[in-house]
């Protein structure tokens, strides 16, 4: 399919900040990586503001970055690492690429996708990062390597649906928001109840140490 000349029309630019916020989240530098080199190729018409993916800098260092992580990701406990250093990076980047894909819209535009793509982008980060870290406590490595995948096959999927089918794309980020807000809680009392298990009884006065 022939994407390039799919009109961006508002329901287009919608699904693409909000997906780019969603996807970054996930797996931020095959995001920029993925659309950067669709928009070189031509496969894919991207708006103004986000055509600085396709310069060349910008494609070495994220395809550099996307293979870092690519393996960083499957293995356990360096993904939980990597994901906290990352709470820094991929919820800015995913407000920022919300924002980039309504480049000349108005300020007021680009403020509300970016909070949109901010907001988005946290809850898939740390909704995964949750997950990672209650997997991390089984010791074999294969479940970790599996949700990886699963993480990586979703993004591409999402990347194509947000060019293909916008509508489609707006109505599943419904159903995943949905999924996160009743998620999120559960995996984080989980890892609360992970960490108290994993922490050392304290001495108190009276008893034998």
């Amino acid at each position: 399919m022939d994407l390039a000349h799919l009109p961006l029309d508002f329901a287009g630019l919608l699904a693409l900040a909000a997906g780019l916020g969603w996807a970054s989240g996930l797996r931020l530098y095959t995001t920029l990586f993925v659309v950067g080199l669709a928009g070189r190729l031509g496969w894919i018409a991207l708006p103004p503001g986000l055509q600085l993916l396709e310069h060349s800098w910008v494609l070495g260092a994220a395809g550099l970055m996307l293979t870092i992580e690519f393996f960083a990701d499957k293995i356990p406990l360096l993904d939980s690492v990597w994901d906290t250093v990352h709470t820094f990076i991929r919820i800015p980047a995913g407000a920022a690429l919300a924002a980039l894909v309504f480049g000349g819209q108005g300020v007021e535009w680009q403020t509300a996708m970016g909070l949109l793509g901010g907001t988005l982008a946290a809850g898939t980060h740390f909704t995964k990062a949750g997950t990672r870290a209650l997997i991390n406590a089984s010791p074999e490595p294969f479940t970790n390597i599996a949700a990886s995948a699963g993480e990586d096959i979703a993004v591409l999927a999402a990347l194509w649906l947000m060019f293909a089918h916008p509508w489609l794309m707006l109505a599943l980020l419904l159903v995943l928001v949905a999924l996160i807000v009743w998620l999120l809680p559960k995996l984080w009392r989980g890892v609360a109840g992970m960490i108290r298990g994993l922490s050392l009884p304290r001495w108190t006065p009276g008893t034998n140490p």
